[in-house]
């Protein structure tokens, strides 16, 4: 049994656990010992409530397969006991994860001297370009300066 919540409990059978053999270097021990773990739970089929399936079929995760299969696979430690709780912990953790509706988000605003900081700087920049014209262009427009 594996608990989410106060309420919400996996029962072992919905979690498939298989032993493997570990990569990586580790010499005899990890050509030997199938100490790795491969965790898969099936969303669809679980007995989870709606609101969790949902959810989690939404997120966007590697772990996560097009099928709505949870594929973790645990091999950090050395023995198989460590790899299998730390795999369920990993599931215990993605399933909370979802439980947790995002925060709203409220559009913020400019304050109004930000605006107006915005505004006094757009103007003085083009004073600056309209200085930089020909004497003659100046003579002629009276909205120049």
């Amino acid at each position: 049994m594996l608990q989410i919540s106060g309420t919400v409990v996996l029962p072992d059978t919905e979690i498939e656990i298989v032993a493997i053999r570990a990569q990586g270097a580790g010499g005899q021990n990890v050509n030997k010992v199938s100490t790795a773990i491969h965790l898969r739970f099936d969303i669809g089929a679980s007995s989870l409530p709606d609101f969790y399936k949902d959810r989690l079929l939404k997120l966007k995760d590697h772990r996560i397969s097009l099928d709505g299969v949870i594929v973790i696979k645990a091999q950090q430690h050395r023995s198989q006991e460590k790899n299998r709780e730390e795999a369920l912990r990993r599931l215990q953790e993605l399933i909370k994860s979802v439980a947790i509706s995002p925060k709203q988000r409220r559009p913020t605003r400019r304050t109004r001297s930000s605006q107006e900081k915005r505004l006094d700087s757009k103007i003085k920049r083009g004073k600056t370009k309209v200085l930089r014209r020909k004497y003659h262009q100046l003579k002629n427009d009276p909205n120049a300066i």
